[in-house]
This record gives C-alpha cells, structure tokens and sequence, in this order.
C-alpha cells in the first residue's frame, strides 16, 4: 500500500489524511505502529465536514434555481473541492485500517492464536477494536481447524526433520508438558523436541532453534 494519492499540497483539504497514510508507511515493513486515534478521529471530523459543506453549497444552488450539473460558479467549485476531499479522505481512513488489519491477521499465524501470546510491545499498539478484531480472527481459525480436524499454525515451511534442537532464551516454567512427557525447560538449558512443541516457544521469544 502506498500514499500515492496523497498528492496534492500541504493544504486544508486532505492534509490530515495524508499524514495518516504517510504515518502508517513509515514503520518498518512487517511492523505496526501505535494506532493513531487522534488523528483518525481528526480525519473521520474533517468527513462529516465536507459532508456538511458539499450538503450546504448543493441546496444553496437548487434553491437559487441553478442547474448543479452545469453552473460553473464558485458554489459549484467549492462543493466539487470538498466531494473529492471526502472521497480522499475515506480512501485514506480504508487504507489506514485495511492494512492494519492485514498484519493483526498474520499475527495470528506467526505468533499465536491468544491475545496474551503477543508480546507486550506488539499489544501496545493495538487499538481495543483491533484487539477484538485479533480475537474474532483467531476464534474463526481455530473453530474451522477443530472442524477440519487439522493444525494449520504450525510448520508454515514444509520441515526437513520433525524433530529440532533448541536453547531455552527465558524461564519457561517447570513440568511443562510436550508430546505426552514432561519437561523442566530452565534458562539456558538445551532440548530435542517436535517442532510442532516448539514452535508456539520460539515465535513467542523463549526459545531459539540452533542449528549446524
């Protein structure tokens, strides 16, 4: 997604959306950033208010008996300014949270399917819709694959080996059950596990896979 369509100047009319646009391509690729409210809230004013202008020029044209279609005045260039500034606007608005969207879904298949798995800096920037949304999303995915009797979250990459090692990064607890057994997974200690076990513990950040 791009802000291509952000082109015109620095003025009144869609200023505050392009920012909005600009702000969310400025992140990191594959990184969100902290959901802007305040100024979502401030593009979302700035609609209802070409709204209202474009309303108001409209009737003032009708009751003066002109034809909006053909009166080329200034009543007719400012309602025709703010249309487009509306319809700018409401695409900045879309492409700010369809795009959010997109990455709170693949959070879903590269960190996990509970809100509690996502690290705190990622929940940080989550606005409560998007948390819901995050929910929802997981909920569906793990009601179809209970139905279909099949764990797609795991082996994004066809493994060569089902079994991998790994070195435990941060306390994990003790008496952990993996594959019907249970383990002491301590700080620094290394393991052989499925890599269907230790999946969830590496995309969270407690566990690195060492290989070679």
């Amino acid at each position: 997604m791009g802000a291509g369509f952000c082109f015109s100047k620095e003025n009144m009319h869609g200023r505050l959306a392009c920012r909005l646009v600009k702000e969310f391509n400025s992140g990191e690729k594959g990184q969100l950033n902290h959901f802007n409210e305040e100024l979502l809230n401030e593009v979302a004013k700035e609609c209802s208010e070409n709204f209202l202008v474009l309303q108001s020029l409209i009737r003032k044209m009708q009751e003066e008996g002109l034809d909006f279609q053909t009166t080329r005045n200034a009543d007719h260039y400012g309602a025709l300014i703010n249309h487009l500034s509306l319809i700018r606007n409401k695409r900045c608005l879309l492409a700010y949270v369809y795009n959010r969207a997109e990455m709170i879904q693949n959070l879903a298949w590269t960190v996990g399917l509970r809100l509690f798995e996502l690290p705190e800096e990622i929940q940080e920037k989550l606005s409560h819709p998007e948390k819901e949304y995050f929910k929802k999303h997981s909920s569906a995915l793990e009601s179809y694959m209970s139905k279909v009797d099949l764990d797609l979250n795991v082996d994004m990459v066809p493994p060569k080996d089902p079994y991998i090692k790994v070195r435990v990064l941060d306390d994990v607890g003790e008496g952990i059950v993996v594959s019907d057994k249970a383990a002491n997974f301590a700080r620094h200690s290394m393991h052989f596990l499925k890599r269907t076990d230790a999946e969830l513990y590496i995309s969270r950040g407690l566990m690195e896979e060492l290989t070679g």
